[in-house]
Protein backbone atom coordinates (compact mmCIF):
# COMPACT_ATOMS: atom_id res chain seq x y z
CA UNK A 1 0.00 0.00 0.00
CA UNK A 2 1.30 3.46 -0.88
CA UNK A 3 2.11 5.65 2.10
CA UNK A 4 0.28 9.00 2.13
CA UNK A 5 3.20 11.01 3.52
CA UNK A 6 5.49 9.66 0.81
CA UNK A 7 2.97 10.59 -1.86
CA UNK A 8 2.75 14.05 -0.33
CA UNK A 9 6.53 14.43 -0.55
CA UNK A 10 6.59 13.37 -4.20
CA UNK A 11 3.70 15.67 -5.05
CA UNK A 12 5.51 18.60 -3.41
CA UNK A 13 8.66 17.96 -5.47
CA UNK A 14 6.47 17.75 -8.59
CA UNK A 15 4.82 21.10 -7.79
CA UNK A 16 7.88 23.04 -6.62
CA UNK A 17 10.54 21.51 -8.84
CA UNK A 18 13.19 20.67 -6.25
CA UNK A 19 13.67 18.77 -3.02
CA UNK A 20 14.68 21.96 -1.18
CA UNK A 21 11.60 23.92 -2.27
CA UNK A 22 9.35 20.95 -1.44
CA UNK A 23 10.92 20.75 2.03
CA UNK A 24 10.23 24.47 2.62
CA UNK A 25 6.59 24.00 1.60
CA UNK A 26 6.15 20.96 3.83
CA UNK A 27 8.11 22.58 6.67
CA UNK A 28 10.55 19.64 6.96
CA UNK A 29 14.20 19.13 6.08
CA UNK A 30 15.36 18.28 2.53
CA UNK A 31 16.78 15.05 3.97
CA UNK A 32 13.31 14.06 5.20
CA UNK A 33 11.83 14.61 1.73
CA UNK A 34 14.61 12.59 0.10
CA UNK A 35 14.09 9.75 2.55
CA UNK A 36 10.36 9.66 1.89
CA UNK A 37 10.92 9.47 -1.86
CA UNK A 38 13.59 6.79 -1.47
CA UNK A 39 11.10 4.70 0.52
CA UNK A 40 8.46 5.32 -2.14
CA UNK A 41 10.88 4.07 -4.80
CA UNK A 42 11.34 0.87 -2.82
CA UNK A 43 7.57 0.49 -2.41
CA UNK A 44 6.86 0.94 -6.10
CA UNK A 45 10.00 -0.67 -7.49
CA UNK A 46 10.39 2.30 -9.83
CA UNK A 47 12.98 5.06 -10.20
CA UNK A 48 11.26 8.34 -9.42
CA UNK A 49 14.07 10.92 -9.37
CA UNK A 50 17.06 11.27 -11.68
CA UNK A 51 20.01 13.64 -11.56
CA UNK A 52 19.86 16.48 -14.07
CA UNK A 53 23.08 18.50 -13.93
CA UNK A 54 23.16 20.09 -10.52
CA UNK A 55 19.45 19.54 -10.03
CA UNK A 56 16.97 16.71 -10.37
CA UNK A 57 14.11 15.73 -12.61
CA UNK A 58 11.16 13.44 -12.08
CA UNK A 59 10.87 10.35 -14.24
CA UNK A 60 7.74 9.54 -16.26
CA UNK A 61 6.74 7.10 -13.51
CA UNK A 62 7.08 9.86 -10.91
CA UNK A 63 4.99 12.24 -13.01
CA UNK A 64 2.21 9.67 -13.31
CA UNK A 65 2.31 8.91 -9.59
CA UNK A 66 2.33 12.61 -8.71
CA UNK A 67 -0.85 13.16 -10.75
CA UNK A 68 -2.56 10.37 -8.86
CA UNK A 69 -1.18 11.76 -5.59
CA UNK A 70 -2.84 15.12 -6.28
CA UNK A 71 -6.24 13.47 -6.61
CA UNK A 72 -5.63 11.23 -3.60
CA UNK A 73 -4.61 14.16 -1.38
CA UNK A 74 -7.69 16.12 -2.48
CA UNK A 75 -9.92 13.17 -1.58
CA UNK A 76 -8.22 12.84 1.80
CA UNK A 77 -8.83 16.52 2.51
CA UNK A 78 -12.49 16.17 1.55
CA UNK A 79 -12.82 13.09 3.79
CA UNK A 80 -11.22 14.93 6.71
CA UNK A 81 -13.51 17.92 6.20
CA UNK A 82 -16.59 15.69 6.03
CA UNK A 83 -15.54 13.82 9.16
CA UNK A 84 -14.92 17.03 11.08
CA UNK A 85 -18.30 18.34 9.91
CA UNK A 86 -19.98 15.14 11.10
CA UNK A 87 -18.39 15.48 14.54
CA UNK A 88 -19.13 19.21 14.58
CA UNK A 89 -16.01 19.89 16.63
CA UNK A 90 -13.57 22.74 16.06
CA UNK A 91 -10.35 20.78 16.48
CA UNK A 92 -7.12 19.94 14.65
CA UNK A 93 -4.63 22.28 12.98
CA UNK A 94 -5.46 25.31 10.87
CA UNK A 95 -2.82 27.05 8.75
CA UNK A 96 -3.83 30.66 8.17
CA UNK A 97 -2.12 33.18 5.89
CA UNK A 98 -2.40 36.96 6.07
CA UNK A 99 -0.68 39.83 4.29
CA UNK A 100 1.36 42.09 6.61
CA UNK A 101 -1.15 44.82 7.50
CA UNK A 102 -3.95 42.32 8.07
CA UNK A 103 -1.60 40.16 10.15
CA UNK A 104 -1.04 43.22 12.33
CA UNK A 105 -4.48 44.82 12.19
CA UNK A 106 -6.92 41.87 12.18
CA UNK A 107 -5.26 38.64 13.21
CA UNK A 108 -4.36 39.38 16.86
CA UNK A 109 -8.02 39.82 17.87
CA UNK A 110 -9.24 36.99 15.61
CA UNK A 111 -6.66 34.51 16.91
CA UNK A 112 -7.35 35.51 20.50
CA UNK A 113 -11.06 34.89 19.95
CA UNK A 114 -10.38 31.48 18.42
CA UNK A 115 -8.11 30.45 21.30
CA UNK A 116 -10.73 31.49 23.83
CA UNK A 117 -13.64 29.77 22.08
CA UNK A 118 -11.87 26.69 20.72
CA UNK A 119 -8.84 25.73 22.84
CA UNK A 120 -8.45 22.40 20.99
CA UNK A 121 -7.84 24.15 17.67
CA UNK A 122 -4.16 24.81 16.89
CA UNK A 123 -3.95 27.85 14.60
CA UNK A 124 -0.66 28.64 12.89
CA UNK A 125 -0.33 32.11 11.33
CA UNK A 126 1.92 32.66 8.30
CA UNK A 127 2.57 36.20 7.06
CA UNK A 128 2.55 36.16 3.27
CA UNK A 129 2.11 38.54 0.36
CA UNK A 130 -1.29 38.06 -1.40
CA UNK A 131 0.05 36.40 -4.56
CA UNK A 132 1.90 33.76 -2.55
CA UNK A 133 -1.15 33.20 -0.36
CA UNK A 134 -3.29 32.46 -3.41
CA UNK A 135 -0.83 29.84 -4.64
CA UNK A 136 -0.54 28.20 -1.23
CA UNK A 137 -4.25 28.05 -0.46
CA UNK A 138 -4.95 26.50 -3.87
CA UNK A 139 -2.24 23.89 -3.26
CA UNK A 140 -3.53 23.09 0.21
CA UNK A 141 -0.53 24.43 2.11
CA UNK A 142 -2.70 27.08 3.74
CA UNK A 143 -6.27 26.38 4.84
CA UNK A 144 -7.51 29.97 5.03
CA UNK A 145 -6.02 33.25 3.83
CA UNK A 146 -6.76 36.95 4.21
CA UNK A 147 -6.12 38.89 1.01
CA UNK A 148 -6.68 42.38 -0.35
CA UNK A 149 -8.32 43.56 -3.55
CA UNK A 150 -8.16 47.23 -4.56
CA UNK A 151 -11.58 47.98 -6.01
CA UNK A 152 -10.13 49.84 -9.00
CA UNK A 153 -7.35 47.25 -9.41
CA UNK A 154 -8.96 43.83 -8.79
CA UNK A 155 -6.95 40.65 -8.30
CA UNK A 156 -7.74 37.58 -10.40
CA UNK A 157 -9.16 34.79 -8.25
CA UNK A 158 -8.42 31.12 -9.02
CA UNK A 159 -11.30 28.68 -9.35
CA UNK A 160 -12.24 26.37 -6.50
CA UNK A 161 -12.10 29.02 -3.77
CA UNK A 162 -14.84 30.46 -1.60
CA UNK A 163 -14.71 33.95 -0.11
CA UNK A 164 -16.16 36.13 2.61
CA UNK A 165 -15.85 39.91 2.57
CA UNK A 166 -14.45 41.17 5.88
CA UNK A 167 -14.08 44.93 5.56
CA UNK A 168 -13.67 47.75 3.05
CA UNK A 169 -10.41 49.40 4.08
CA UNK A 170 -10.20 53.14 3.38
CA UNK A 171 -6.96 54.77 2.24
CA UNK A 172 -6.18 58.37 3.21
CA UNK A 173 -3.45 60.72 2.09
CA UNK A 174 -0.81 61.46 4.72
CA UNK A 175 1.06 64.75 4.54
CA UNK A 176 3.80 66.50 6.52
CA UNK A 177 2.22 68.67 9.20
CA UNK A 178 3.60 71.85 7.62
CA UNK A 179 2.25 71.01 4.15
CA UNK A 180 -0.02 73.76 2.74
CA UNK A 181 -2.89 71.24 2.37
CA UNK A 182 -2.45 69.56 5.74
CA UNK A 183 -5.30 71.50 7.35
CA UNK A 184 -7.96 70.50 4.82
CA UNK A 185 -10.88 68.33 5.91
CA UNK A 186 -10.82 66.46 2.57
CA UNK A 187 -8.74 66.44 -0.59
CA UNK A 188 -9.25 65.42 -4.18
CA UNK A 189 -6.45 63.60 -5.94
CA UNK A 190 -6.17 66.38 -8.52
CA UNK A 191 -5.08 68.76 -5.73
CA UNK A 192 -1.98 66.62 -5.21
CA UNK A 193 -0.47 67.34 -8.61
CA UNK A 194 3.29 67.84 -8.43
CA UNK A 195 3.82 66.14 -5.08
CA UNK A 196 6.70 63.81 -4.30
CA UNK A 197 5.45 60.36 -3.30
CA UNK A 198 6.47 57.65 -0.88
CA UNK A 199 5.32 54.20 -1.97
CA UNK A 200 5.72 50.48 -1.50
CA UNK A 201 8.39 48.74 -3.56
CA UNK A 202 7.92 48.50 -7.34
CA UNK A 203 6.19 45.27 -8.33
CA UNK A 204 4.06 45.07 -5.20
CA UNK A 205 0.27 45.34 -5.30
CA UNK A 206 0.25 48.57 -3.29
CA UNK A 207 2.85 50.24 -5.51
CA UNK A 208 1.05 49.27 -8.70
CA UNK A 209 -2.24 50.44 -7.23
CA UNK A 210 -0.80 53.85 -6.27
CA UNK A 211 0.65 54.42 -9.73
CA UNK A 212 -2.62 53.31 -11.38
CA UNK A 213 -4.70 55.55 -9.10
CA UNK A 214 -2.58 58.66 -9.60
CA UNK A 215 -2.39 58.21 -13.35
CA UNK A 216 -6.18 57.81 -13.41
CA UNK A 217 -6.28 61.32 -11.92
CA UNK A 218 -3.81 62.47 -14.63
CA UNK A 219 -0.97 62.68 -12.14
CA UNK A 220 2.38 61.24 -13.17
CA UNK A 221 3.84 60.16 -9.82
CA UNK A 222 7.37 61.06 -8.83
CA UNK A 223 8.23 58.26 -6.39
CA UNK A 224 11.00 59.57 -4.18
CA UNK A 225 11.18 56.81 -1.56
CA UNK A 226 10.11 53.15 -1.49
CA UNK A 227 9.32 51.31 1.75
CA UNK A 228 7.06 48.30 2.23
CA UNK A 229 6.16 48.89 5.88
CA UNK A 230 3.59 51.61 6.54
CA UNK A 231 5.26 52.77 9.78
CA UNK A 232 8.39 53.45 7.70
CA UNK A 233 6.37 55.39 5.14
CA UNK A 234 4.81 57.45 7.94
CA UNK A 235 8.26 58.21 9.38
CA UNK A 236 9.45 59.40 5.97
CA UNK A 237 6.38 61.64 5.64
CA UNK A 238 7.03 63.03 9.13
CA UNK A 239 10.55 63.93 7.99
CA UNK A 240 9.02 66.03 5.19
CA UNK A 241 10.29 63.80 2.39
CA UNK A 242 6.99 63.43 0.56
CA UNK A 243 3.40 62.29 0.96
CA UNK A 244 1.78 58.86 0.76
CA UNK A 245 -1.61 57.19 0.48
CA UNK A 246 -1.95 54.67 3.30
CA UNK A 247 -4.87 52.38 4.23
CA UNK A 248 -6.30 52.51 7.75
CA UNK A 249 -5.88 48.78 8.41
CA UNK A 250 -2.65 48.19 10.28
CA UNK A 251 -1.66 51.85 10.08
CA UNK A 252 -0.90 51.95 13.80
CA UNK A 253 -0.04 55.21 15.54
CA UNK A 254 0.45 58.25 13.34
CA UNK A 255 3.64 60.04 14.42
CA UNK A 256 3.92 63.70 15.29
CA UNK A 257 4.55 65.78 12.22
CA UNK A 258 2.02 63.90 10.06
CA UNK A 259 -1.52 64.87 9.13
CA UNK A 260 -4.07 62.39 7.76
CA UNK A 261 -6.63 63.77 5.28
CA UNK A 262 -9.50 61.75 3.72
CA UNK A 263 -9.61 61.56 -0.06
CA UNK A 264 -12.50 62.23 -2.42
CA UNK A 265 -13.62 60.05 -4.00
CA UNK A 266 -12.80 57.46 -1.36
CA UNK A 267 -10.01 55.05 -2.23
CA UNK A 268 -10.74 51.60 -0.82
CA UNK A 269 -9.47 48.07 -0.88
CA UNK A 270 -11.64 45.09 -0.01
CA UNK A 271 -10.29 42.68 2.57
CA UNK A 272 -11.68 39.17 2.49
CA UNK A 273 -11.04 35.63 3.59
CA UNK A 274 -10.48 32.83 1.07
CA UNK A 275 -10.54 29.07 1.51
CA UNK A 276 -10.86 26.01 -0.69
CA UNK A 277 -14.49 25.24 -1.43
CA UNK A 278 -13.81 21.51 -0.89
CA UNK A 279 -12.84 22.27 2.71
CA UNK A 280 -15.77 24.59 3.44
CA UNK A 281 -17.53 22.05 5.68
CA UNK A 282 -14.72 22.06 8.22
CA UNK A 283 -16.00 23.60 11.46
CA UNK A 284 -12.53 25.10 11.97
CA UNK A 285 -12.85 27.08 8.74
CA UNK A 286 -16.26 28.41 9.73
CA UNK A 287 -15.03 29.29 13.22
CA UNK A 288 -12.01 31.16 11.84
CA UNK A 289 -14.15 33.13 9.37
CA UNK A 290 -16.56 34.06 12.16
CA UNK A 291 -13.67 35.31 14.30
CA UNK A 292 -12.32 37.39 11.39
CA UNK A 293 -15.76 38.88 10.74
CA UNK A 294 -16.03 39.86 14.41
CA UNK A 295 -12.54 41.41 14.45
CA UNK A 296 -13.36 43.34 11.26
CA UNK A 297 -16.60 44.69 12.72
CA UNK A 298 -14.78 45.89 15.83
CA UNK A 299 -12.17 47.64 13.69
CA UNK A 300 -14.76 49.28 11.44
CA UNK A 301 -16.75 50.52 14.44
CA UNK A 302 -13.56 52.12 15.73
CA UNK A 303 -13.07 53.95 12.44
CA UNK A 304 -16.64 55.28 12.56
CA UNK A 305 -16.15 56.45 16.14
CA UNK A 306 -13.13 58.62 15.29
CA UNK A 307 -14.30 59.93 11.89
Amino acid sequence: MLDLNRLKALHAVHVYGSVGAAADALMVTPSAVSQQIAKLERETGATLIERNGRGIKLTDAAGLLAEHAERILALVETAEADFEALRGEVVGRLNVGAFPTSARGLMPQALSTLRERHPDLAVHLHEREPERQLREVVRGELDLVVVQDWLNRPMAMPEGLSRKTLIDDIADVVLPADHPLAGRRELELAQLQGERWISSSPGTICHDWLVFTLRSAEIEPEIFCSADEYPTQLALVAAGLGCAIIPRLGRDCVPDGVRVVPLLPRQTRRIYALWRTDAARRPAIRAAVDALVQASATLENGWVAVS
